[in-house]
């Protein structure tokens, strides 16, 4: 969930009212959001650097840092935050977000080029005409922008925001794809013109840029954007040109995306320019421009039209919990910045039609508007009840059986990450990586979380490795989901709910395993029967290279291979760091049922 930090007096401000920290607690609590820490800009530099704290002096701004959710783009700023809590308590209307309405030939057009397909095609533009920035508007609408990037952007892999001061640049504007050789601008906060190429090797320094050169810095041509005297406004999703740096003195801001989804560059921009408009001449209006593509097609962003959904009030109250009047379900939906008429009344049904505003890209189905209602109405005065009727999965049913029965014969039950890394998955295991079975992590944040584990036994064995210390025989057991490549699946991949038990000790042998193995067939009805009957279960000898060659078996359910249980493997145990012996056991659950 993303954090926004926030000035505490400026929020105050905004909302029109000073709060205690537990008043200000309580009203986000009641909105959905959450008030995470409140600290000052020093402590938050201090603690960036691992420096110690020092007592936060009186003339420090408080800084509040809200947590909110993660598909609540409108409230990554102070504006939007403030916004729908004065809208949320009462003190402000449902704002109007308009488009100017001006002709398409008064209107600023961006050309887009074909070669742009090559590399990332669509772009959307709107203006924000009349603007008034001081110091904090113009940082708030820098970090929206950061937030955004962090967030529904995807790093800018999706969406890239430029915006740029209209009063030094010329229009119509034009989106190409260049070789990188052919493109050559001063970029934003040097004194220099660089050639494309050139820059990527001068930001592969850079702290903050150089994690986006990934997306094009392989590609034949880079994304470009022209006004009409070739000045390069820019080079997405990189860097803006110096020329048209928006400052404090700028008056007219011309956004533009450039995206490969189409639908998430209009939410940014639609976020953009509704967080921000609130600062222009005429209030949340925006100018529009006109996308122009090659085959003559064009289109005018952005788009504020309000979105209609039709919801009926039995599917609120029954979704909720407590039944609910019309005029409750539209006052609730009014504090969330939903507007909603009854559209069909009658004795057995009533339908409401809800608008959904331009902010509000989260709500996408009758239940989004389920949820604010019931964020409205306060979680805490929904009645508790008992569902009629909670009928547990079979598999989870079994899963509670074998825990209860295998804690009654001594084991501790742990509980392990349901990632590790490739060599605990194979090679600490005496297993080759045939690239057919794990599930790999594509950007795993460390080398402990490359692969989703493809048996139990890695996180039992580590467990044990980090407890060798501890007073032995060491007994524990996991119920666990793993994970493995299947391509009979539409993900390409199944899990599977596995069993797993070790003994660790000194006298830990093949048959205080085998007799966990009889106990837990026993359990399940299952009788012991001779080889090849498919009755119940039998054991034949394996050759598993993790376990101790001669003291090992595999279990044979109804003529299925289902586990294998013996005596782990010396050179497994070292890899592990355990000096004592132990036997382990592992099969499939769902095998069971």
């Amino acid at each position: 969930m993303p954090t926004v930090s926030v000035g505490r007096d400026r929020l105050f401000q905004s909302l029109g009212r000073t709060y205690t920290q537990e008043e200000f607690e309580d009203l986000c609590f009641e909105f959905g959001i959450e008030l995470d820490d409140v600290t000052t800009e020093k402590a938050m530099i201090r603690k960036e650097q691992h420096l110690e704290e020092d007592e936060p002096s009186e003339d420090e701004e408080v800084i509040y840092k809200i947590e909110v959710p993660a598909n609540r783009y409108d409230l990554l700023c102070l504006e939007g935050l403030s916004r729908a809590l004065r809208v949320f308590v009462g003190l402000d209307e449902i704002p109007t977000y308009t488009v100017a309405n001006i002709s398409k030939n008064d209107m600023h057009k961006m050309h887009v080029k074909p070669e742009t397909n090559l590399i990332r095609p669509y772009v959307v533009c709107a203006v924000l005409r009349g603007i008034s920035f001081d110091e904090a508007t113009y940082n708030s609408f820098i970090d929206l922008q950061d937030k955004l990037h962090q967030n529904i952007c995807r790093q800018r892999t999706l969406v890239a925001i430029g915006t740029h001061d209209l009063d030094t640049i010329c229009g119509p504007f034009t989106y190409e794809a260049q070789p990188p050789a052919d493109i050559n601008f001063v970029p934003l906060k040097q004194s220099k013109s660089f050639r494309a190429d050139e820059l990527m090797e001068f930001y592969k320094s850079d702290l903050k840029l150089k994690k986006f050169l990934h997306i094009i810095e392989k590609s034949p041509v880079f994304p470009i954007i022209y006004d009409s005297k070739r000045t390069v406004l820019s080079l997405p999703p990189i860097i803006n040109g110096a020329h048209s740096a928006i400052t404090l003195k700028t008056k007219n801001v011309f956004i533009e995306c450039t995206a490969t989804d189409m639908t998430k560059a209009k939410i940014v921009l639609n976020t953009m320019v509704t967080m921000f408009s609130l600062y222009c001449k005429r209030k949340f209006e925006v100018e529009p421009v006109e996308v122009v593509y090659s085959d003559g097609k064009s289109e005018v962003y952005p788009d504020l039209s309000v979105y209609k959904m039709e919801v009926p009030l039995a599917y609120i109250s029954g979704y909720i919990g407590t039944s609910l009047e019309p005029d409750q379900v539209t006052t609730f939906l009014k504090k969330m910045q939903l507007h909603a008429e009854v559209a069909k009344s009658g004795d057995k049904d009533c339908i409401f039609t809800v608008s959904v505003p331009p902010t509000r890209s989260d709500v996408l189905h009758p239940c989004d508007v389920v949820e604010d209602v019931a964020i409205s109405y306060g979680f805490n005065n929904i009645p508790k009840r008992r569902p009629a009727s909670l009928i547990p999965l079979s598999l989870n049913q079994l899963s509670d059986l074998i825990r209860q029965e295998i804690a009654m014969n001594g084991f501790t039950e742990v509980l392990t990450w349901i990632l590790c890394s490739k060599k605990e998955n194979f090679d600490m295991l005496n297993h080759k990586d045939d690239g057919s079975t794990a599930v790999i992590i594509a950007n795993p944040r460390s080398a402990d979380f490359e692969v989703v584990r493809t048996s139990l036994m890695p996180g039992i064995l580590k467990t044990i490795g980090h407890n060798k210390d501890h007073p032995k025989p060491i007994k524990i057991f996991e119920v666990g989901d793993i994970s493995r490549l299947d391509e009979t699946k539409d993900v390409s991949a199944a899990n599977r709910r596995q069993i797993a038990a070790l003994y660790c000790g000194s006298n830990s042998g093949f048959e205080l395993i085998h007799g966990l193995v009889d106990r837990i067939m026993e359990v399940v009805g299952t009788p012991f029967v001779a080889v090849g009957d498919t009755s119940g279960y039998y054991i034949q000898r394996s050759e598993e290279p993790e376990f101790l060659p001669g003291r090992q078996a595999h279990i044979i359910y109804k003529g299925k291979q289902i586990g294998t249980f013996g005596i782990v493997h010396p050179e497994v145990l070292n890899n592990f760091d355990i000096p004592d012996p132990c036997s382990f056991v592992e099969l499939n659950l769902e095998s069971l049922l």
